[in-house]
């Protein structure tokens, strides 16, 4: 795998944990270069985002143990984690958003939904939000 793909998924998994980042600019930069496939681009970062919003799953998990979501104060954190509770893991089709998505998985860990089907509306809700960001670039692109 070349160095550009592995800063993609590097920028990827990074994006989709509790540190900002941005790996969307990476991946169409990468497209408009053409020296890549855009079945490739959107694979690798599907696999990097989807594995970093499974380690904040993880992190979830272990906060889980220490802090149960009984023992909240916060009546906004039980909202949060209330609307988790009512929709489940198809929410986590939405888990791309930059404003609250880092929060779905952290929320699916800590209620310890089953981490297989987890994974699986993560993956693709990722994997759509790449490609519908590719088909923008390919289609807009000079």
């Amino acid at each position: 795998m070349s160095a550009e793909l592995w800063g993609l998924f590097a920028s990827a998994f990074v994006a989709s944990t509790l540190f900002p980042g941005g790996s969307e600019i990476l991946l169409v930069a990468l497209a408009v270069d053409g020296a890549n496939s855009g079945w490739t681009l959107v694979s690798v970062a599907t696999v990097g985002n989807t594995l970093g919003a499974m380690t904040t799953y993880v992190v979830g998990l272990w906060l889980a143990r220490r802090w149960p979501a009984r023992e909240l104060v916060s009546q906004r954190h039980r909202v949060a984690l209330d609307r988790v509770r009512r929709y489940g893991r198809p929410l986590l089709l939405v888990s791309w958003l930059p404003i609250g998505g880092d929060a779905l998985c952290l929320a699916a860990g800590w209620l310890r939904l089953g981490w297989l089907g987890s994974l699986l509306y993560i993956a693709v809700g990722k994997a759509l939000r790449y490609a519908v960001l590719l088909g923008m670039t390919m289609h807009f692109a000079p």
